[in-house]
């Protein structure tokens, strides 16, 4: 079975966040990059699909060289190759040029499942997956919590969450699932795999050996403008509950919920 898992490289969680002058772009330098964990559940789950089937896993990754370091990641969890379509002409695209690249390299790789993360923890957008399932003209199941791949390997099953329930979605083959958190528990890359990745191959592909049209990538290709990045206004300070005893705390929390916070 050929298995695909699509990863993004986004800022570490912990990394205080800044934004550029010009209020469009944040603040790159003494950034930590890691892959995004939506994505690492993609890549969990394709490794352990390939366990159970046989095939092989390939990751393809978009960005400038440093996403080199998320694709050797996957690699080293058990990835048995990696595509980096890496061009400076990229810079600034939006979801739509992304997919579109995504796509064109996908259709030079063949797969029975796509995995990737429900979204990127950076914009937050959650909608590259299914453009590129639009854009390959296959199903999509999103916000996957279980996949099961039925016997004849011709149809998948995947669960996924909806309100307080789960639904159970059948889909043919080639299929794009989209991970959830849930779906499992992502490995660590051990000192083996890590050293076993630094011998994968990982081809790198820029627009121009996909076939794409420049103008239809980075800022001037944009649909989708981004016209100002503001910061979140800044919080309050908290307020401590005076008292001396807890009857004492309860009643004047009461107190405060009612008379200045509104809430009761």
């Amino acid at each position: 079975m050929n298995i695909v898992a699509l990863i993004k490289q986004v800022p570490d969680t912990e990394t205080q966040i800044k934004i550029a002058p010009d209020k469009k772009n944040i603040v790159k330098d003494d950034i930590k990059w890691i892959m995004n964990p939506y994505d690492e559940f993609g890549v969990e789950e394709a490794l352990r699909t390939k366990e159970k089937f046989g095939g092989e896993v390939t990751v393809v990754g978009l960005g400038p060289k440093r996403v080199t370091e998320a694709l050797r990641t996957a690699l080293a969890m058990g990835a048995d190759k990696a595509v980096l379509i890496s061009d400076d002409l990229l810079e600034g695209s939006d979801s739509v040029a992304t997919a579109k690249a995504l796509c064109a390299a996908l259709k030079e790789i063949p797969f029975d499942i796509i995995f990737t993360g429900q979204r990127g923890i950076d914009d937050d957008l959650g909608v590259v997956g299914q453009m590129v399932a639009d854009m390959l003209g296959i199903p999509h199941v999103s916000l996957g919590i279980k996949v099961e791949v039925l016997s004849d390997e011709k149809k998948v099953k995947v669960h996924r969450p909806i309100e307080g329930q789960t639904v159970v979605i059948e889909a043919p083959m080639p299929v794009l699932i989209t991970a959830q958190k849930g779906l499992n528990e992502p490995r660590y890359a051990s000192l083996p795999g890590i050293m076993k990745a630094k011998k994968k191959p990982l081809l790198e592909k820029k627009l121009s050996d996909l076939g794409l049209n420049p103008s239809e990538f980075g800022e001037g290709g944009r649909k989708l403008k981004i016209l100002e990045l503001n910061p979140p206004p800044e919080r309050k300070p908290g307020k401590k509950v005076e008292g001396e005893t807890s009857q004492e705390k309860a009643a004047n929390l009461a107190k405060l919920l009612h008379e200045e916070a509104k809430a009761i």
